[in-house]
């Protein structure tokens, strides 16, 4: 990937997609410099890594009175958990995506007078910060139960996990019912797909984030696998995953 001008950058955030809502995002990521500087140490200090934070912050312009607005968004993720997830280059399937699950911990909006009404918040790592990869698109609206594509995203280590944040952002119809699963195979194909993460059924707007409990998996594909229920049922909905 060459260098980039910054137009096209997704901001999910639980089960709002505020991209439409947002001029401004930051992702920083630190671990802790712990010193650990001796009389061995030749007269020089020496450090080592401690804990890993990272904080995800956005501002933009302010709206309200919907749950996919940013007011209402904002509003009930307060002080909660939640997964995030940042595309920096879109959110078409194998676009590169950050995810994390973070605690909203700060809400900000209004301004002078004449002012656009602004915001801005601030939410904070409580698993660690994934880059991975869109499984699938927040803007193709599904009907009925399918697959997406396929994503290489290699073999998950001893001792590493397969996450996946899972955000709703629009649901129509009478009972309408999701099912997401991320299955994994060998290959491209899909010919024994496992299924390695389940998440709850959704049947509002909401967000959700899994991972793996640290078994090693060897298949090296991965996809998103949705079950549709209900009558005249229709789900917008993004998907991220990759390996930590």
């Amino acid at each position: 990937m060459s260098f980039i001008t910054l137009t096209d950058v997704r901001l999910f955030a639980v089960g709002a997609d505020l991209t439409g809502a947002s001029n401004k995002v930051e992702l920083a990521a630190e671990v802790e410099e712990k010193d650990k500087t001796t009389y061995g140490s030749n007269g020089w200090k020496e450090v080592m890594g401690g804990l890993g934070s990272a904080q995800v912050t956005g501002e933009g312009f302010w709206e309200a009175l919907d749950a996919s607005k940013v007011d209402n968004a904002n509003w009930t993720n307060l002080g909660g958990t939640g997964p995030w997830t940042i595309g920096p280059v879109g959110g078409a399937v194998g676009n590169l995506a950050y995810f994390l699950n973070a605690l909203q911990s700060e809400y900000k909006f209004m301004g002078q007078v004449g002012d656009i009404a602004p915001w801005s918040g601030k939410a904070s790592s409580t698993w660690p910060l994934v880059r991975g990869q869109f499984g699938h698109h927040y803007g193709t609206a599904r009907t009925s139960s399918g697959n997406g594509s396929g994503v290489n995203l290699g073999a998950v280590a001893a001792g590493k996990r397969l996450y996946a944040s899972l955000h709703v952002l629009s649901v129509s119809g009478t009972t309408p019912t999701l099912d997401v699963v991320i299955e994994s195979d060998a290959d491209s194909g899909f010919a024994s797909p496992i299924t390695q993460l389940t998440f709850t059924q959704a049947n509002a707007i909401s967000g959700q984030i899994l991972r793996t409990d640290g078994t090693a998996i060897t298949d090296s594909w991965y996809r998103v696998k949705w079950t549709i229920a209900g009558t005249t049922p229709s789900f917008l909905f993004a998907v991220a995953f990759g390996i930590q």
